[in-house]
């Protein structure tokens, strides 16, 4: 039997490439931990926004180059290293991200024990009247790049509110994720038209077992595709500020962002 080196190399390059493709869309080493942003600070539409480009020649962002990922911060804003990390991650992952400053220069402080800080007056000034808007204009961003047909969208505590809003219908966005979302009202559950999938914590006082069953029949009631995963040894805020030093919280983490990528995969 005679092979042509010529088909052999290429069958040994798709191969090789076919390998990378799996190990990006399933290895953890894709969620950033530590190092510098990769991404800019850019005004779009009078909002402060963070944008992370995937690398063009990566297969990843070949395979995903229709689709953008809008991501939504928890309070403590694109101003946090982690937010910027994990959005650089979905970048790594193929995406177009785009993280506009939902929260108007108005950040919180890790530290919520701040003297004078109100949070329920603070989660009021930040309600849908003001957030909604800013949310729009960067989906309408994302549909307006080159290539762009599918925008995708994942929001962390605060902003996972606002990723359920842009499941209803006529949002424009295709397919969302959420991990441990917050104030949601139950409104916003059953409003949603596209897929959605949810990491949630053990502990969580914002989100208690209770609410996470009634928010279970809730999404059954929606008829649309979800998926709910709950991840021992975890607390709120785990998607984005987990102790990487402890490897159950760790692993939490960088799964909850690979359920991600593999839910906007499928379904944007």
């Amino acid at each position: 039997m005679r092979f042509s080196l010529v088909s052999l190399t290429s069958g040994l390059l798709l191969s090789g490439a076919a390998a990378t493709f799996q190990k990006q869309c399933t290895d953890a080493d894709i969620v950033e931990h530590t190092g510098n942003p990769a991404g800019t600070i850019q005004v779009i539409q009078n909002v402060t926004t963070y944008i992370s480009a995937p690398n063009p020649l990566s297969l990843r962002a070949l395979a995903r180059r229709n689709t953008a990922v809008i991501y939504l911060t928890d309070v403590f804003g694109i101003e946090l290293l982690q937010n910027k990390r994990l959005a650089d991650s979905f970048a790594k992952a193929g995406y177009l991200t785009i993280a506009p400053d939902m929260l108007e220069g108005e950040a919180l402080p890790t530290d919520l024990n701040v003297p004078g800080l109100n949070l329920t007056e603070y989660t009021l000034r930040h309600g849908p009247a003001n957030v909604d808007p800013i949310v729009a204009k960067a989906v309408a961003y994302a549909r307006s790049r080159p290539g762009i047909t599918k925008v995708a969208i994942t929001g962390y505590c605060f902003g996972g509110k606002y990723a359920f809003r842009f499941l209803s219908a006529g949002r424009n966005v295709d397919a969302g994720f959420t991990a441990h979302p917050s104030l949601l009202v139950d409104a916003e559950i059953t409003a949603i038209t596209k897929p959605i999938g949810l990491a949630l914590a053990e502990t969580d006082t914002m989100l208690t077992p209770a609410r996470r069953a009634e928010m279970e029949v809730l999404l059954q009631a929606t008829n649309k595709p979800y998926q709910v995963s709950l991840y021992s040894g975890t607390a709120h805020g785990f998607g984005v500020r987990a102790d990487i030093t402890d490897p159950e919280q760790k692993f939490a983490k960088e799964e909850a962002f690979l359920q991600a990528v593999r839910w906007f995969d499928n379904y944007a």
